[in-house]
């Protein structure tokens, strides 16, 4: 097939173009950068360079590729490292959830694009109510902390947009909290912020989390280019509370503890969005796409995944 992945040097689309390229489909690559047009090729892409908000532009590189599949990974994450301002952290990611679904979905129909796959979050979207680790029926949060409401706006529009779509035929994935060799979880400065304990336990630290070991989203992509209708989850087999998995990765980075903090000194300090995350959000099941994707996580637990990469950048720096 010819598939064209927008976000082709982003996080998962920097993985799963060798992917599909090894597969034997044939893969455009969009970069909005022009200097990442080598890297693109590197990968074993046709790389094509194009603003994802400039609807002209967008059309033209589909055109041009005349895709049977559409993989929408694009995100902005500059300067998203500081989420006391979630909504402004995300908007232009928020604005390639919106018009940059709308450009892509609009150019698919066009060129009569067959399939599109978009991503979109697993975890803190869904209602803060019943039990800890919902299902892709479960409804997302119908009021939720006043920093969050633009992105997850965002959200629910990708998501409905694309999965309403006829043609072309849509699949979302609900991707975990990333982790990997520099990566979201394991990012340097995040990384820096828990040896400083400067991510502190919040209230009981009651929420539950989600994650997805970065080349599982990769794979997960690629069986869904092909399988599946709707949404679907794509995380790990071992969701977590935050009073877990916050402490177990500091030990594995060999810092002290977590500091604990009351909630209503960090409603203070950082705002209620960051509490809700940290005490009240929940987690997902993938028992929907283990059985519609036939898709298996080789890092079935966060506590296997964080541990191989802690030892690899021991020896590293060893």
């Amino acid at each position: 097939m010819r598939i064209f992945v927008a976000g082709a040097t982003g996080a998962v689309g920097g993985r799963l173009v060798p992917r599909l390229v090894r597969a034997g489909h044939s893969v455009t690559g969009l970069t909005h950068t022009p200097s990442k047009v080598g890297f693109v090729r590197e990968l074993g892409a046709e790389p094509v360079v194009a603003d994802a908000l400039d609807e002209g532009s967008i059309r033209a590189a589909v055109v041009a590729a005349r895709p049977d599949v559409i993989v929408h990974e694009l995100t902005d994450l500059k300067g998203a490292s500081d989420l006391r301002k979630f909504d402004r952290a995300f908007a232009n990611s928020n604005r390639l959830r919106t018009s940059g679904t709308d450009h892509l979905l609009a150019a698919a129909r066009d060129c009569g694009v067959r399939r599109v796959v978009a991503q979109s979050f697993c975890g803190w979207p869904y209602a803060r109510i019943g039990g800890q680790v919902k299902s892709e029926d479960d409804p997302l949060d119908p009021n939720p902390p006043r920093q969050l409401r633009r992105t997850l706006d965002a959200i629910r529009y990708l998501e409905r947009v694309v999965t309403t779509s006829e043609a072309p035929e849509g699949v979302v994935l609900r991707y975990g909290a990333f982790y990997g060799p520099n990566t979201g979880m394991f990012d340097a400065a995040l990384i820096e912020q828990i040896r400083g304990r400067r991510v502190p336990l919040i209230g009981g630290g009651a929420a539950w989390w989600s994650f997805l070991q970065i080349d599982d989203a990769a794979e997960a992509t690629a069986l869904a280019v092909e399988l599946g209708r709707g949404v679907y989850n794509i995380v790990d087999d071992d969701p977590a509370p935050v009073h877990e998995w916050l402490p177990a990765t500091a030990a594995m980075l060999g810092a002290k503890p977590p500091f604990r903090v009351p909630a209503w000194v960090a409603r203070l300090a950082a705002g209620e969005h960051l509490v809700a995350m940290m005490t009240q959000s929940r987690a997902g099941s993938n028992a929907k796409a283990r059985r519609e994707l036939n898709w298996r996580p080789l890092h079935p637990s966060w506590r296997q995944g964080f541990a191989e990469i802690v030892q690899r950048e021991a020896q590293l720096a060893a």
